[in-house]
């Protein structure tokens, strides 16, 4: 959520580290903080992105196939269409 809003201090600011918790930081260390949040979950992302990539080729087929498996049944049963009668 983001709210607008003016800093009285500018020295200090509070950094939300996680599940709850904040830290009192000066802007630069805050500043690196964030530099270096930035760059792991860029890493993270790199590291995940070929796996996800294989999910969606995954999930691509198995939907080609039971597209295939639901158009063969239509078709034994003689249903024109795919509509049921």
């Amino acid at each position: 959520m983001y709210v607008p809003g003016k800093l009285q201090d500018v020295r200090t600011v509070l950094v939300d580290v996680g599940t709850g918790y904040y830290v009192e930081k000066s802007a630069d260390d805050a500043r690196a903080f964030f530099k270096r949040k930035i760059e792991f979950l860029t890493r993270q992302m790199e590291k995940i992105q070929p796996a996800l990539q294989e999910k969606h080729a995954m999930k691509q087929a198995v939907l080609e196939m039971m597209t295939q498996k639901l158009q063969q049944l239509t078709a034994a049963q003689g249903v024109p269409g795919g509509a049921k009668a």
